[in-house]
């Protein structure tokens, strides 16, 4: 009897422990789509600075309005297919992810935060996004477009800070046949 009950307080010690451990070791908040139960980590801050979304230029790219003026942002560590190159047809899911990206993003407050570089080379703010939901929660757009099958992995160094993280997003779209991956022949 003893030994049982030893070994159950053992057991809820580390399991009190480790959850305590993951509270301390990545300060997130929790967040979820607003149309589905998919939860998602976003590492913004209530104290971030907010920004309001205007337009949305395509899947993977978006305009705010920031500092009384308009900026593009080009969301780090994605791609989504292309809807608006002059160069190229519209690829194959590219109207699905911009029109999630329109009804998750447009209107709405977000805050941006970049990796290591500021612009891309066409003076794009680079930025990892996270909207703010109506409960005031956050949701990361990147890591949400990948892990529901509207976007890719594209990396370009230095800007890799979240690469592992966006690798396994796009390992568990693929794996479940989710978005692009079930329509497209990636």
């Amino acid at each position: 009897m003893f030994k049982k009950s030893t070994l159950v307080l053992i057991l809820t010690l580390i399991l009190g422990i480790s959850l305590i451990y993951q509270g301390i070791r990545e300060p997130t908040i929790l967040t979820s789509s607003p149309s589905s139960s998919l939860q998602i980590l976003g590492e913004a801050t209530p104290s971030a600075q907010l920004v309001s979304v205007t337009r949305v230029v395509d899947g993977d790219t978006l305009e705010v309005s920031i500092s009384g003026g308009k900026k593009t942002v080009r969301l780090i560590g994605i791609n989504t297919p292309e809807t608006v190159d002059p160069r190229r047809p519209i690829q194959c899911f590219g109207n699905e992810a911009s029109n999630e990206t329109k009804r998750l993003a447009l209107g709405r407050q977000v805050s941006l935060q970049k990796d290591v570089s500021e612009t891309d080379k066409f003076g794009r703010l680079l930025r990892f996004v996270y909207i703010k939901l109506d409960d005031g929660n956050f949701l990361f757009l990147n890591d949400y477009l990948v892990r529901s099958g509207f976007a890719q992995v594209s990396t370009y160094p230095p800007d890799v800070k979240l690469v592992s993280r966006f690798k396994e997003a796009e390992a568990e779209a693929q794996a479940a046949k989710k978005g692009l991956w079930s329509a497209c022949y990636y």
